[in-house]
């Protein structure tokens, strides 16, 4: 990547650090050069075939060098440009292009869609939540002695109303059962999302959880390039906080305690399960993300490693 700064910084208002593309703003002039691959050693500008803003922000993107050198006075010199200041002002626009198009991309990732899907699954899911534990109390509160479980929200949105009173709980019901609905066709989305962009994350740790490792991890990449213990213990940060601080001990696992291999582990024994399934969960993102190619081998390891588990707590009975 090309990074070319001026003493005067004051001509880079923006710095930014996104996946791949990262641009390192320091004093002084910085390396600034193409690929030594055609053994030249030519400048981002002379890189970029067409002289247009996309050549240009690719040719900074995708430039390197081994030694800096003087590129504002280099291309004044050949005349590629009238002055230095002119030369920062290219490339600082540039520059704030290709910055703009590694935002984009990162933004409209496959990935990233599935970790917006999945927290709004969970904002319904609260939503949904909350509002039916206010018609159940509120409906309590009108008819205290009614035989009709006031928990049946789906049974109070079809019934008539008698007061207004319940008609007020009657319309927001039907919000309730609307958002369900609302929620149960974002699982669909997250189930078949889930399978496109991650196939052995999404097989090993179901869907959902798949997609709030992803949330937790910031994305597949991340996920792929973090280590088992840091997947073992995503969620649970406040706990593993309060265990360095020295006033609680260190939590076993996060997110990941939903999935059955650590559900029907027995307590002795769930530590365990957790540190094999975060192994394993690791690799099939890795896999999802640099082959991106559904690969049995790693489901059926962990099958073997939970079975080595379980036999080992029915033999300590």
């Amino acid at each position: 990547m090309y990074v070319d700064t001026p003493s005067d910084v004051s001509v880079w208002p923006l710095a930014i650090e996104l996946g791949e593309f990262r641009s390192h703003l320091v004093s002084g002039l910085s390396v600034v050069s193409m690929s030594e691959e055609n053994g030249s050693d030519r400048s981002w500008i002379a890189q970029a075939h067409d002289h247009s803003i996309d050549a240009e922000a690719t040719a900074i993107q995708e430039g390197s060098a081994a030694n800096p050198r003087d590129w504002p006075r280099d291309a004044v010199v050949s005349g590629q440009m009238d002055s230095e200041a002119e030369y920062y002002a290219r490339l600082q626009e540039a520059a704030l292009h290709a910055a703009q198009s590694a935002v984009t991309a990162a933004s409209t990732a496959n990935d990233n869609q599935l970790i917006h899907a999945i927290r709004m699954y969970d904002d319904l899911e609260r939503t949904a939540n909350e509002l039916a534990e206010r018609v159940t109390e509120w409906r309590l509160a009108v008819e205290p002695f009614s035989d009709t479980d006031a928990r049946d929200i789906e049974a109070l949105a079809s019934s008539t109303p008698e007061s207004p009173a319940e008609t007020r709980l009657i319309a927001v019901a039907k919000q309730v059962i609307k958002l369900r609905e609302e929620r149960n066709k974002e699982s669909s989305f997250i189930e078949t999302h889930a399978s496109a962009v991650c196939p052995n994350l999404a097989e090993m740790a179901g869907p959902l959880l798949a997609a709030r490792l992803l949330s937790h991890a910031g994305g597949l990449e991340p996920l792929a390039k973090t280590t088992a213990g840091t997947v073992q213990v995503l969620g649970a940060e406040d706990a593993l906080f309060a265990h360095l601080n020295g006033q609680a001990s260190s939590p076993k696992h996060g997110i990941i305690y939903i999935h059955p291999a650590i559900q029907q582990a027995v307590e002795s024994e769930r530590g365990s399960a957790a540190r094999a399934l975060a192994g394993k969960l690791v690799i099939a993102a890795r896999v999802d993300h640099y082959s991106g190619e559904f690969t049995p081998s790693i489901h059926s390891d962990l099958e073997t490693r939970m079975e080595t588990i379980h036999s080992r707590e029915a033999a300590e009975e």
